[in-house]
């Protein structure tokens, strides 16, 4: 690696291009959808399975090992997302734009979670520890900071686009169309700027790719003490959120008359877009400094009920259909109290992994992770158009209680420890 290359000139860049696809994937896309017509339950169905590739990236994690270098494959992956963007912008200007563009998303989320493992295993091959302890805090920041481009001023700007231009299609695909252009920014920067680290190299040969132990990972896993109970805990933890994670998008933006708020693009890329994500990151910083003072044992479940019982703002936004002035602070603290919930959740899924495979042990977590957003994702839209609006978010709030019950099952007395230490 050439020594004059700072990890600030690339770290950053490449974590804030490794979450815009994520935030066009699993939300920007509920969005469009949105204005151009599409029912709720498709949405929803449709869009969830787009978490796919992430429940599943573990399987092919191996690859990226075995067939070229972290480096190349980055750039590989960040051509293929500036492709895959370009053309979800263009399918919206087409009649079957629904298949069309689901069809880029698809692909591009596989691009994306490939691009995740590449970005990872990179940035622990070009820093050295001291550096990747220092710069997790800056990747996570950057990664956010994508998050709100993504969820906020696309949105913002294709809102503003629909007023001007009184043509929602060409608004979003104008919007589209820039991230994917950002992507091609991203992918000259990254080709003259990413060092080449010496130990960035493939397994050369078939027979090191069949000494990847990818079975004994496996079992590794599955044979931890009270495994069923953290299974359970992964999978229920968030399972009120994750009926929520759609369909609250979906309740801000639909009709009056239709059961929702009837708030306008623009304004959903200030509410949720901006000031919840700010909140969100607000609420992750808290977390983590609570965590490290007080240890998880203690904030755990505080911060599963800072997560839960938010929900019960939409049962009154959904009842009582309050002013804009008041959807501000209710969303904000919404995910304020997500943020918080989801750094409990991200630190514990950290703690279970131990032993030799801890990284491999973490990729399958954050899989289950995936699949448990991706299932109830998927039936909530057909919940919602069943029931309506009100009763779903009451059911949110009861589907809030597994998980919580779970915490009291799961092995955490190691941590207790260590964080007096």
């Amino acid at each position: 690696m050439k020594p004059q290359t700072s990890p600030w000139t690339y770290i950053p860049t490449l974590y804030f291009a490794e979450g815009v696809p994520n935030v066009i994937i699993s939300t920007v896309s509920v969005i469009f959808y949105k204005k151009l017509g599409i029912d709720n339950d498709q949405i929803t169905a449709w869009t969830s399975f787009l978490y796919l590739p992430w429940v599943i990236k573990m399987f092919w994690g191996p690859l990226v090992d075995i067939y070229s270098t972290k480096r190349t494959w980055i750039l590989v992956t960040q051509f293929g997302m500036f492709c895959c963007l370009s053309l979800v912008a263009l399918s919206l200007q087409l009649p079957n734009f629904f298949f069309l563009s689901l069809a880029a998303l698809t692909v591009g989320a596989f691009i994306s979670a490939t691009y995740d493992i590449a970005t990872d295993g990179f940035y622990m091959l070009a820093l050295n520890p001291a550096q990747q302890a220092f710069f997790v805090g800056i990747r996570s920041l950057f990664y956010r900071l994508a998050v709100l481009f993504g969820s906020g001023l696309l949105v913002v700007v294709a809102g503003r686009l629909e007023n001007s231009l009184n043509n929602i299609p060409l608004s979003w695909t104008i919007s589209i169309g820039f991230s994917a252009v950002i992507f091609a920014i991203l992918f000259i920067f990254h080709r003259f700027i990413l060092p080449v680290p010496e130990s960035d190299t493939p397994r050369q040969t078939q027979k090191e790719a069949n000494n990847i132990p990818f079975w004994d990972v496996i079992n590794t896993y599955f044979r931890q003490e009270k495994i069923v109970a953290i299974l359970a805990f992964i999978l229920l933890y968030r399972l009120g959120e994750a009926m929520l994670l759609k369909i609250a998008s979906l309740f801000l933006l639909d009709k009056i008359e239709q059961g929702g708020l009837g708030i306008s693009t623009e304004e959903f890329g200030w509410i949720y877009g901006t000031f919840g994500v700010l909140s969100l990151i607000f609420g992750g910083i808290l977390g983590g400094v609570l965590i490290s003072k007080y240890g998880l044992k203690k904030c755990l479940l505080p911060m599963a009920l800072a997560l839960n019982l938010p929900d019960l703002f939409y049962v009154y936004m959904a009842y009582a259909k309050p002013s804009l002035i008041l959807v501000y602070p209710l969303v904000s603290l919404e995910q304020f109290g997500y943020g918080l919930g989801f750094t409990a959740f991200s630190v514990y899924l950290m703690y279970i992994c131990k032993g030799e495979y801890k990284t491999s042990h973490y990729a399958i977590s954050t899989g289950l992770m995936a699949l448990g957003l991706m299932l109830p994702g998927a039936i909530s839209g057909s919940i919602q158009k069943a029931v309506g609006y009100p009763l779903f978010f009451v059911l949110v709030c009861l589907l809030t209680i597994p998980g919580m019950i779970a915490i009291f099952f799961i092995p955490l007395k190691e941590e207790a420890n260590r964080s007096t230490n």
